[in-house]
């Protein structure tokens, strides 16, 4: 690897210096970073990297290929713009968290096999899961365990996955999973979708981003996601089962998000459905159809995060998120008005924005493989979106009643960051070509033809007069919307239930029958020499019933802290797995 520079390695080092830093030394510093590893990104030439043995399997630290390439420049790029908005911070933990973050998902991207790629699929939800905390309100911290159960809970199936298709197929390297997948290729699956957000696996989505952070919520909406995405359309391209659930997400997304009052949720809603876009052109598997989930999963990183910058602007200045308290603002905030705008028309596929550009390859490939009610699916989805992220959320946060409130514009940097993201939206609908030549196929598609033009003008304006004519109806209220996370909320207080009740008496009455008839009865009959022949069974006797007390005070201290123990208790799932995976491959 020594002409290889591995732009994970680039952050996740470079976040250890960031505490000790102050003033305009860790504002060049953070600058610094992400522009040597879009250098590193642009300079970086094809090949493997970091080949080695490990348990009798062969490893690979890095594999650079076109597909790898377009999502580490959108990656790189991103940490640029999302540290220029985070500049202001003094709080340096959030810029370390977001620094491991970003260095995590591309190790991810850049991962050659499945044992490298866990270890950074991990890391990410733990640094990712930082800038939830890092808000520090009540509900802030219960979102953020949630986040972290989800995603612990999901990585230990996506080991189980590894193992078995491991085990099957006598490899670690990442590739595309071909002919029956199996349990373990199943399992892998599962695991991928789950930080897609395909429902129902999506509620840790819109639970914990709108409780980030301002800046962490930015970063949030970039990558989670999108490597998901990546190692979708590494693994599985051309799985039929991807394109009804991305075709569901395009329009459960939508959906969801009429019911919404909180500015962030209504966005994160909306990550939902975009990534609805590229799960089904992954599914479809076809060049077109995989170029399209590349390049809308690149212009969405950069539209996406523009739209959170936005709002999170609102939100640093008037302190406001739910869109019944807020109106009026455009008056005292005109350029955050003007800058998200862009990115509502870049979201909405406006024609010389960028979500034209990409959005239109996916439903292309739809229509040339003959998929009917994906295209009209994908369509409607489209015309949501301009309803409420183009035109419900704006006038509702920014004109609408006007509720007194005094706002003026956030700090310089934010609006630099949301200027550069805006550049970018507009120069990739206006010069599509430079996107397509970083495409993983040669592209044969021609986004702006009169009919498509004319077409997507149709769809958008009467959606806009729709808007118009019914906007007494979609006046936002102050409700809470029940997903799929009601479950694992009824469920933790369920296993609440189950710990210190069922559970918690059992143990009692194990350690009770242990302590005063087991354990004395086995320590004589083994000083007494009964069980001569079998060596060594005292010692184990003991270790089990001392295993069986400690586990017994364990179930006990669930009462005080029932997430922090579930976690810990995933963690320690893991890494048995990983010590089994050893023993089996040994």
């Amino acid at each position: 690897m020594t002409d290889f520079i591995h732009p994970a390695l680039l952050f996740i080092l470079g976040a250890l210096p960031i505490p000790f830093l102050k003033g305009s030394a860790r504002t060049a510093y953070l600058l610094l970073i992400p522009a040597l590893t879009i250098l590193a990104v642009l300079t970086m030439q094809p090949g493997s990297y970091g080949a080695a043995r490990f348990i009798g399997q062969d490893i690979l630290i890095a594999k650079v290929d076109k597909l790898a390439i377009v999502f580490a420049i959108v990656f790189t790029i991103m940490a640029l713009i999302g540290t220029v908005y985070a500049l202001h911070l003094t709080d340096a933990g959030q810029h370390v968290a977001a620094f491991v973050y970003v260095g995590c998902a591309l190790g991810v991207v850049f991962a050659g096999d499945y044992l490298t790629l866990y270890l950074f699929w991990e890391g990410m939800a733990f640094a990712s899961a930082y800038l939830v905390f890092a808000q520090r309100g009540r509900q802030a911290i219960r979102a953020g365990f949630r986040y972290l159960m989800v995603h612990v809970t999901g990585g230990v199936v996506l080991l189980g996955g590894v193992i078995l298709h491991g085990l099957a197929t006598g490899s670690l390297l990442f590739g595309p999973i071909e002919g029956s997948a199996g349990v373990g290729g199943y399992l892998i699956l599962a695991g991928f979708m789950l930080n897609a957000a395909v429902p129902p696996l999506n509620a840790w989505l819109t639970d914990a981003y709108p409780e980030a952070t301002v800046t962490g919520a930015v970063f949030m909406s970039a990558f989670t996601t999108k490597t998901a995405v990546y190692v979708l359309a590494r693994a599985f391209p051309g799985t039929e089962l991807l394109v009804w659930f991305g075709t569901v997400m395009a329009l459960y997304g939508v959906v969801y998000a009429v019911l919404e009052n909180d500015c962030r949720r209504l966005l994160a809603y909306h990550i939902v459905s975009q990534v609805g876009y590229m799960v089904a052109g992954v599914g479809i598997g076809t060049e077109m159809a995989v170029n399209g989930a590349a390049s809308h999963a690149f212009a969405h990183i950069l539209y996406k995060a523009l739209l959170f910058m936005g709002a999170g602007a609102v939100i640093h200045v008037t302190g406001r998120r739910k869109l019944t308290e807020l109106g009026g603002l455009y008056r005292t905030m005109p350029w955050t008005v003007a800058l998200y705008m862009v990115g509502a028309f870049a979201i909405s596929a406006f024609p010389f924005f960028s979500g034209f550009v990409t959005k239109s390859m996916v439903i292309a490939a739809a229509a040339q493989d003959h998929r009917a009610l994906v295209v009209l699916a994908l369509t409607m989805a489209s015309s949501g979106t301009f309803l409420h992220t183009g035109l419900k959320l704006p006038y509702y946060m920014f004109f609408g009643t006007d509720r007194g409130l005094v706002a003026r514009e956030p700090p310089r940097n934010m609006l630099v960051a949301m200027g550069m993201a805006a550049a970018l939206c507009i120069a990739i609908g206006l010069f599509p070509q430079r996107l397509y030549a970083l495409l993983p196929y040669p592209v044969d598609f021609e986004p702006y033809t009169g009919v498509h033009v004319v077409e997507s003008l149709g769809v958008l304006m009467f959606t806009a007069l729709g808007f118009v004519l019914f906007l007494r109806s979609l006046d936002p209220e102050n409700t809470i919307s029940i997903d799929t996370d009601w479950f694992y909320r009824k469920g933790a207080r369920q296993f609440m239930w189950l710990a210190e009740k069922p559970l918690a008496s059992y143990e009692k009455a194990v350690s009770d029958v242990s302590e005063t008839a087991a354990l004395p009865f086995l320590h004589r009959t083994a000083r007494a020499g009964l069980w001569v022949d079998l060596n060594g069974v005292d010692a184990v006797v003991n270790g089990v019933a001392r295993a069986t007390l400690r586990g017994g005070r364990a179930l006990r201290q669930l009462q005080t802290g029932v997430v922090t123990h579930y976690a810990l208790a995933m963690m320690a799932g893991v890494i048995a797995a990983t010590a089994v995976f050893a023993v089996v491959w040994r």
